[in-house]
C-alpha cells in the first residue's frame, strides 16, 4: 500500500494506517450462503467491520492533513474498494502539499514551511512518509532562516546603514 507523502517534490500525503489485513481492492462478491440468506456471513461481516475502521482511520488522517495545510493543501482525494456487502470503503488517501519555498521572501518561506510541517504531523499517528515530508519542511525552514540572516549582514553592510559616532 502507498505510504503517502513519499514524493517529495509533488509532495502528497497518504493514510499509513493499515493495521489489519483487507481485501484486495477489486469487487468482492458475497458467498453464496449470503446471497441465498440475503445477508453476510460472519467472516464477510468482520471483512466488513474492518474496512469501516480503515474508512474511517484513512478519512481522519486525511482530514488532519487537509485542515492544517491551509492554503498549501490540495484537494483530498481517496481510492476504495466495493466491501461483500455492495458498499465502497476508502482505503487509501491523498491530500498533496506545497512545500516549496517562497521565491525572494524568507519570512514567508519559513512561516510556511512551519504550516507544512504542522500539516505533516497533524495526524494522531502519522507515517514514516509524512515525518519524511515534516523533516524537508524542516530543511527547506533553515535554508530560510540561513537566507534571513545572510539578508540581514547585506542590509547591516551598506552605506546608509551604518551609524557614526563623533568622539
Amino acid at each position: 500500500m502507498f505510504d503517502g507523502l513519499a514524493a517529495l517534490a509533488g509532495v502528497s500525503f497518504r493514510a499509513n494506517t493499515s493495521r489489519t489485513a483487507i481485501a484486495p481492492v477489486d469487487r468482492i462478491e458475497l458467498s453464496p450462503e449470503a446471497r441465498a440468506a440475503g445477508r453476510l456471513t460472519e467472516q464477510e461481516q468482520q471483512e466488513v467491520d474492518e474496512l469501516r475502521t480503515r474508512d474511517r482511520e484513512v478519512r481522519m488522517h486525511e482530514q488532519a492533513h487537509k485542515a492544517a495545510a491551509g492554503p498549501h493543501g490540495g484537494p483530498i482525494s481517496f481510492r476504495f474498494t466495493t466491501g461483500p456487502d455492495g458498499r465502497r470503503y476508502v482505503v487509501e488517501g491523498e491530500v498533496s502539499i506545497d512545500v516549496s519555498s517562497v521565491e525572494n521572501d524568507p519570512d514567508a518561506t519559513v512561516r510556511k514551511m512551519q504550516q507544512v510541517r504542522a500539516a505533516a504531523l497533524a495526524p494522531a499517528d502519522p507515517s514514516a512518509a509524512d515525518r519524511q515530508v515534516a523533516a524537508r519542511a524542516q530543511q527547506v525552514e533553515r535554508e530560510a532562516r540561513t537566507e534571513q540572516v545572510q539578508q540581514e549582514k547585506d542590509e547591516s553592510a551598506e552605506p546608509g546603514a551604518m551609524i557614526d559616532v563623533l568622539a
